[in-house]
């Protein structure tokens, strides 16, 4: 793996993961609300809520240690008008702080449910357009013909929604296993205290939802093959410098990357929605599905350090 890129490898997946996150759970609140009100979604979405903005402050934190001084950052900062790297910092802190911002007010409960779900809108489009300037940094360089192609834009945010659709649904199911678990303690056993926690307005809204996330996870990694193939293509027909590039794509680092994400958001993914029901017990969904999402990660943070292993520039 490219260790040299680390810190852009953890920044870029952790950021679009984040992302996607905030966007599918976003999904979830609307569908599901209308259906079973606001109060009750928010009762199983909230703690996948909180789950996001660590993540995404990890991967600031690690972008840092790329520019060798964090302190450079500030420099980059000047160029906001020219500079696809200066507005993906200033959009990345700004989807930071306003999924802050939200997450304060959702758990407080402050102003009203139309006033938080505008400023949840708000956020999403920041963290959507992050992810969009994040793409062009890597596709505005057209001497690197690995990077400046559409399958650029189109695997970061393949991955936005792939890894956020699966992130949601470990942490769903984690916020369960830990009420459960707290709730053991005071309750006749562990299925006591499931019936205690998940409630059937619960229930139904969870295995809707991880059916929900294991759908839309195998059509995305259908798009992502496809995004693959045409990439490869794309860049074998292409050129000396392209070739080089395709080559990196054919090793054993890359073949581990198709099967860690064929397993965890294929496989997996068909178990988890054949399994779903309302009749399932919390820890073998909480399995499955943080099985999926570990898979995937891991796959995605492979293919991110094949992204940087593929820069071959034409010329100098």
């Amino acid at each position: 793996m490219n260790v040299h890129e680390l810190p852009m490898i953890m920044f870029t997946t952790l950021a679009q993961m984040s992302v996607g996150a905030f966007v599918v759970l976003g999904i979830i609140q609307i569908v599901a609300a209308r259906r079973f009100g606001s109060d009750a979604i928010d009762k199983v979405t909230d703690p996948a809520l909180y789950a996001i903005g660590p993540a995404m402050v990890l991967g600031l934190v690690a972008s840092m240690f790329h520019m060798n001084d964090p302190m450079h950052t500030l420099n980059v900062l000047r160029n906001v008008d020219s500079s696809w790297l200066t507005r993906e910092i200033l959009l990345g802190t700004g989807f930071a702080g306003l999924g802050f911002v939200f997450a304060f007010l959702q758990w407080k409960k402050l102003g009203s449910v139309r006033q938080r779900q505008a400023l949840a809108l708000v956020t999403a489009v920041v963290g959507l357009v992050l992810v969009g300037s994040m793409s062009m940094i890597y596709y505005s360089l057209v001497t690197v013909p690995a990077w400046h192609t559409l399958a650029t834009p189109a695997q970061f945010f393949t991955t936005t929604f792939l890894l956020g659709a699966l992130a949601v649904g470990a942490a769903l199911m984690g916020a369960v296993m830990w009420r459960i678990r707290v709730a053991s303690r005071d309750a006749d056993g562990v299925v006591g205290a499931e019936q205690t926690v998940v409630d059937t307005t619960s229930r139904t809204v969870l295995t809707s939802s991880l059916k929900g996330i294991g759908v839309a996870a195998i059509v995305l990694l259908g798009i992502e093959f496809i995004i693959i193939a045409l990439h490869l293509s794309e860049l074998s027909g292409a050129g000396d410098v392209a070739g080089q590039s395709a080559a990196v794509f054919s090793g054993g680092w890359f073949v581990a990357r198709l099967v860690l994400v064929f397993l965890g958001a294929g496989l997996l993914s068909v178990f988890l929605f054949r399994y779903a029901s309302s009749a399932s017990t919390a820890r073998p969904l909480a399995i499955l599905v943080s099985s999926s999402f570990a898979l995937v990660l891991v796959g995605e943070l492979i293919g991110r350090s094949l992204f940087y292993d593929s820069m071959f520039r034409i010329g100098m």
